[in-house]
């Protein structure tokens, strides 16, 4: 019988509960926002029981009180959004909704800020997941094997993930829970949106590198199946390189080639990091790369794909039956002055548009295919000077140059302000486990 340590067990548990993540689409429902919670704080409170797990716990908190307290306080911030206030009060925190509430025939005598207090709810349980996740990360993740063992992980789950939304795009059928209605001419596996694929799977492909970077360390010599392991992960990036490649992302296959190139530049210009098999490596991806996407395009579309505003500014300039992406910005951006300092409340956004465009039946958005107004106007600004100051800790560089983070910040940026993926749970969960995983972050 294979003796399984009490640590490796919790890990396989953290693990177990990315994969439900990952094959419900996310995890971006608020059935399935429930279940997650659920099973992270049912993992939390396991793991609290250890008495070393305890000390590493302790240990984190005293490292970071102020930005937990800062944290905890946002969290406050969110309940109190959905508290039913009276009428004559709540005019005093969202002057918009006790408008909208007063053209109403019935006589309403108590609301929350919030237009949607129950997906508020939802959400709050979201970010209450998110901190269950940091917790657990800093309990059983504690040293250098850990660290590849997630990373393991993220690659193998990436190539199964990838794999099967490949097969999916070429045979153009579905499987079980996993309907193509969505995308007929893309791969997008267990997600219904192909951006939220890509950028899935671009975390699995930086995890995939970062282990092979890991296993070239001296510490790993000593393992007697380095080699296979080095070639397992080498298959599992060719078909991650794929499933981005065949999701026909814009925002995915731009920052794939970017994260490609700075992992070049910086291979071949920093000779601590220099290694000759590594470039051959990405130089292989990166021409395998091209030779696909021409052999689908042609040559002379092998750019535009990474054009993803392209599309976007020529809709602004003619007559559309659909919305843009910067039309929904634009009426996010609209919105905010309306609900400065309380927001409307996260999970609101498909609210506030149906009674901007009431009696309507051309538009339907549930994002404003901009997290970063999206959030701006779902927290106010009292949420979101809240939310940053609990997160500020990442955005600190105490290295001149510092790749991974580099990289981090260039997905949060892209992503934040041209996508809605950032409000997808599986996509929160792995810029916090990614932030986590820099060695500069305590």
């Amino acid at each position: 019988m294979i003796n399984i340590s009490k640590n490796r067990k919790y890990q396989y548990l953290f693990f177990f509960i990315i994969t439900i993540y990952t094959i419900f689409n996310g995890g971006n429902s608020n059935l399935l926002i429930q279940i997650n919670f659920l099973l992270l704080g049912f993992l939390f409170m396991f793991c609290t029981r250890e008495k070393n797990y305890k000390m590493h716990l302790n240990f984190y908190f005293k490292k970071n009180k102020n930005f937990l307290i800062f944290y905890l306080l946002f969290i406050i911030y969110l309940f109190f959004l959905i508290i039913p206030l009276p009428i004559e009060i709540l005019k005093f925190f969202s002057i918009k909704k006790y408008i909208y509430l007063i053209k109403l025939d019935s006589n309403i005598n108590f609301s929350s800020i919030s237009l949607s207090p129950s997906d508020t709810f939802f959400q709050i349980l979201n970010f209450l997941s998110m901190l269950f996740v940091v917790l657990i990360f800093k309990m059983i993740f504690f040293n250098s094997k850990h660290l590849c063992r997630i990373y393991l992980f993220l690659s193998f789950i990436g190539f199964v993930t990838a794999l099967l939304g490949v097969i999916l795009y070429l045979n153009n059928s579905s499987l079980f829970f996993i309907n193509k209605k969505n995308y007929y001419d893309a791969a997008s596996s267990f997600f219904v949106n192909r951006t939220t694929f890509s950028i899935y799977l671009l975390f699995c492909f930086m995890a995939s590198v970062e282990l092979l970077k890991n296993y070239t360390n001296k510490f790993f010599f000593k393992e007697k199946n380095i080699f296979f392991y080095k070639s397992y992960i080498r298959i599992f990036i060719i078909f991650i390189s794929i499933g981005i490649i065949t999701s026909f992302s814009r925002i995915g296959n731009f920052l794939f080639v970017l994260t490609i190139i700075l992992y070049l530049l910086n291979n071949i210009y920093y000779k601590k990091n220099r290694n000759i098999n590594f470039t051959y490596l990405l130089f292989v991806i990166l021409l395998f790369d091209i030779i696909v996407i021409g052999f689908y395009f042609g040559s002379e579309k092998i750019l535009e794909r990474f054009l993803f505003l392209k599309d976007e500014y020529s809709n602004i300039l003619i007559e559309s039956p659909s919305l843009s992406r910067f039309q929904l910005i634009k009426f996010g951006i609209k919105q905010i002055p309306s609900f400065l300092f309380f927001g409307y409340g996260p999970g609101s956004f498909e609210i506030l548009f149906n009674i901007e465009y009431l009696n309507n039946t051309r538009y339907f958005a549930n994002h404003s295919h901009s997290s970063l107004i999206e959030f701006i106007g779902e927290f106010g600004l009292i949420g979101y000077v809240l939310l940053l100051a609990s997160i500020c800790k990442i955005f600190y560089v105490n290295n001149i140059f510092d790749l991974n983070k580099m990289i981090l910040l260039i997905f949060l940026l892209v992503v934040i302000v041209f996508d809605f993926s950032l409000h997808i749970p599986i996509i929160q969960l792995l810029f916090v486990i990614f932030f986590i995983l820099n060695k500069r972050i305590n």
